[in-house]
């Protein structure tokens, strides 16, 4: 099964909802159950993004934002969600897809998705990077934090 990046849209009382539970369930569950409509999966298409940033020379800071809203913030009180559930993090919205080689092949090596990919890649990365950007300002629109694991 392969690994995917995933995010959560929940309010902060939901997080000391998930806290609480936790801290007095037998398990430590912390009964993490978003809606489907909270919920993106972007399967590995962001971690392709971010490589072919890095290996193009997109400009750093725009590399950092997009990083910190895949990977969440290190300092995020969220340690109770590190369960079978899910885990980790909060993080800002991204501000930059940066330019893809034009060639099909080219740029899949660039993502690191290797040969036989067979979409296309500019394509996939844009649909996955604007559902994350809408996703993030959903969130902020209704004041909403963002977790975000990979499962």
């Amino acid at each position: 099964m392969a690994l995917t990046q995933q995010f959560a849209r929940v309010t902060s009382e939901y997080l000391d909802r998930c806290r609480d539970s936790a801290l007095t369930s037998s398990g430590a569950s912390p009964g993490w159950d978003p809606p489907d409509s909270d919920l993106l999966d972007t399967g590995w298409a962001l971690w392709g993004l971010i490589r072919c940033c890095r290996s193009t020379g997109a400009d750093p800071e725009s590399i950092a934002v997009l990083d910190r809203a895949v990977s969440g913030d290190p300092d995020g009180n969220v340690g109770f969600l590190d369960h079978d559930e899910v885990y980790d993090g909060f993080g800002d919205p991204p501000r930059l897809l940066a330019d893809m080689p034009t060639s099909a092949e080219v740029a899949a090596a660039v993502c690191g998705f290797g040969p036989g990919f067979d979409i296309g890649v500019r394509e996939h990365l844009t649909e996955h990077f604007v559902a994350l950007r809408e996703f993030y300002r959903t969130a902020a629109r209704h004041t909403q934090c963002v977790v975000t694991w990979v499962d």
